[in-house]
């Protein structure tokens, strides 16, 4: 689907640059089959129409290609003569393409070219990481982001308007500002808002200042879709609430479609005026419920992902387990260990989460708690460490000590370097002292050298966290 889009805004580009007469005679159905690090390949009907193409427009073409992936540095034709096939829905047909262009208006083309400024000036809190694709599915939200998937596939035809409540930090933001991602994207040339309740009322109460209201409804009155985010927040706000029912009356009749959200179900909008709430109660209204412990699990380990973070399994489940009101909530503590580990280079344990679970009071009672450990340290030595190390790699300590470079020596060594540094907290000096004089440059690496491998490597940390675990720091 993301190709397709591409593909459309790559056209619109070629469009601005290439004669009508051209355009119909030499770019009759195109697709792309793929993209590359810095290479697009099209697909085309003919021979013909591949050579002239190449002959006449590769550099067009190229160039059209680079405003939309930036990164294209080449592009490759080859031809498919299964693309006039009509269940090829990869495939545009440029004709009908150039067709539904020209019934646009010529403001509407202006807002083609003026579109990344409209984009930042009126969405600048849009993030381009909030896909469809990336949303995470679970049984509570199912229906919600099937219907904005059906509505981003087509606008103003399909739950039109669409109502969405939910509790508070359900991935929300996320769901709606994908959804307006992908309408952009596919429709380049239309008007998308995405706004909230909040930014509405201070336009509105910034327009009666200014003594220019005419100038808001004007702006609202002529998009094509808006998405409105928390809404629960016009509560008490009765003149905001009724400019913006007169424009989702007017959006409405116009077939304008309108994407809302809220905190709760229609019935439950007290604070609403009772007509604007009542206009609530008629749109095609779904719900989100909160993720079970496997969603989250999942949210959490894709967040891990995101942040490049690699997080053991056994700690992932503990915290997935153990904070269950929101999504929110999870990423939140996500971000508290991954700042606690970059400042201090201390690995998470189950016992450091549980005392940060309790410290932070996202719960009382641990689930889970058989796992964490809660014996006291018993190491009060460099030899307990090599002796921990050691036999949990199945190695004698002796190998551990003399310079060996085999891989199955020298993880056990820069493992052993590493706690020592960290956990004892010995010098550098102290350290090479106890393998084999090494000087002050071989452990600084080791131990950095395992910092590095640890972010790269999952199971290298799971091992470091079960001798930790084992050791008791």
């Amino acid at each position: 689907m993301e190709k397709y889009y591409k593909l459309k805004n790559v056209i619109l580009n070629i469009i601005k640059e290439v004669k009508k007469q051209d355009f119909l005679v030499y770019f009759r159905k195109i697709s792309i089959v793929e993209i590359n690090k810095d290479k697009i390949v099209f697909w085309c009907v003919s021979t013909f129409m591949r050579d002239n193409l190449e002959a006449k427009f590769y550099n067009i073409i190229l160039e059209a290609t680079k405003l939309e992936i930036p990164w294209i540095k080449e592009i490759s034709l080859v031809i498919d003569s299964n693309i006039d096939n009509p269940s090829n829905s990869d495939a545009i047909d440029c004709g009908e393409f150039f067709k539904d262009f020209s019934k646009l208006k010529k403001k509407d083309i202006k807002n083609i070219e003026e579109k990344e400024i409209k984009t930042q000036e009126t969405n600048p809190n849009i993030a381009n990481r909030y896909t469809l694709e990336n949303f995470i599915v679970w049984s509570d939200n199912q229906l919600a982001f099937s219907a904005c998937e059906a509505v981003c596939k087509n606008p103003w035809k399909s739950y039109n308007p669409l109502y969405i409540y939910w509790d508070v930090w359900l991935w929300k933001t996320h769901l709606l500002q994908a959804s307006w991602n992908t309408i952009d994207k596919k429709y380049k040339w239309k008007k998308i808002v995405y706004t909230t309740a909040d930014k509405f009322t201070t336009e509105y109460v910034t327009a009666v200042k200014k003594r220019n209201i005419d100038r808001l409804r004007e702006k609202y009155r002529e998009i094509d879709v808006l998405v409105i985010d928390d809404v629960q927040f016009l509560a008490k706000k009765e003149q905001t609430q009724n400019e913006l029912y007169n424009i989702f009356n007017t959006l409405y009749d116009s077939n304008k479609q309108i994407i809302i959200s809220w905190d709760r179900p229609p019935k439950e909008l007290t604070e609403l005026e009772p007509r604007l709430r009542s206009r609530f109660e008629w749109w095609i209204t779904v719900d989100i419920g909160k993720p079970d412990f496997e969603t989250r699990l999942a949210i959490l380990q894709e967040k891990a992902r995101e942040k490049e973070f690699m997080i053991p399994q056994d700690i992932a489940e503990f915290i997935s387990a153990n904070v269950t009101e929101n999504v929110r909530e999870l990423e939140g503590f996500l971000n508290h260990i991954i700042a606690e580990y970059e400042l201090t280079w201390n690995i998470p344990n189950l016992s450091k989460i549980a005392e940060r679970l309790k410290k932070l009071s996202y719960t009382t009672d641990l689930l889970w708690s058989s796992k964490i450990n809660t014996n006291k340290t018993t190491i009060k030595s460099y030899e307990d460490i090599l002796n921990y190390v050691s036999e949990h790699f199945w190695i004698e300590k002796e190998w551990i000590l003399w310079e060996n470079r085999k891989k199955e020596f020298m993880i056990p060594r820069q493992v052993s370097m590493y706690l020592l540094k960290t956990k004892m907290h010995y010098t550098y000096e102290r350290i090479w002292n106890i393998f084999s004089g090494r000087n002050h440059a071989a452990v600084l690496y080791s131990c950095n050298k395992l910092e590095s491998l640890i972010k790269k490597d999952s199971s290298l940390l799971n091992e470091l966290n079960i001798i930790r675990d084992r050791m008791g720091i």
